[in-house]
């Protein structure tokens, strides 16, 4: 790309130019707006492309024959990948629920039991206070927990799948 000029004051030094006629909804590639995938909104030409759409190449499919399609397939049936799965659900899933259990606990008990939450724990601090400072603390522990089972249980797998499915679509197999 070209670089942009300081002042726009001029129709000559804009980025973006105003079209009339047929042409009128296409937009320059220097608009720096422009959102190749969003042009059109479903609006396609004949053969099936956004209008004003840059032409692009699409990846060549693996030599032996499979497509891009196949080999994600391929892939997500693979014990790796299923492995990588299973060990996602098994953290989030029984984390997920005790942390909605927890947060329904304390809505209730701030709704069904006013007098136990206005208790007071020490000086102006109270019972809600408390459980309310807590859900701050449950959401960073647990974002906590999830990014270290993330690093120490998945991503290591789940880096040699993506590198793995690479390959594949290339046409490379190990």
């Amino acid at each position: 790309m070209g670089t942009r000029p300081k002042r726009f004051a001029d129709k000559e030094s804009s980025p973006v130019e105003k079209h009339d006629g047929s042409g009128s909804a296409e937009v320059r590639i220097d608009d720096p707006w422009y959102d190749e995938l969003a042009a059109g909104w479903g609006e396609h030409d004949g053969d099936g492309t956004p209008p004003g759409a840059v032409p692009h190449q699409q990846a060549p499919a693996p030599a032996d024959g499979h497509s891009a399609a196949d080999v994600y397939l391929e892939v997500q049936r693979s014990p790796a990948f299923q492995e990588v799965r299973r060990r996602y659900r098994r953290f989030v899933f029984p984390a997920s629920l005790a942390f909605l259990l927890w947060y329904l606990a304390y809505v209730v008990a701030a709704t069904a039991a006013p007098g136990l939450m206005a208790r007071p724990v020490t000086g102006a601090v109270n019972v809600a206070m408390v459980a309310g400072l807590g859900q701050f603390a449950t959401t960073f522990l647990l974002t906590w927990a999830y990014a270290r089972h993330a690093r120490l249980r998945r991503d290591r797998a789940a880096l040699e799948l993506r590198w793995d499915t690479q390959e594949m679509t290339r046409g490379v197999r190990r």
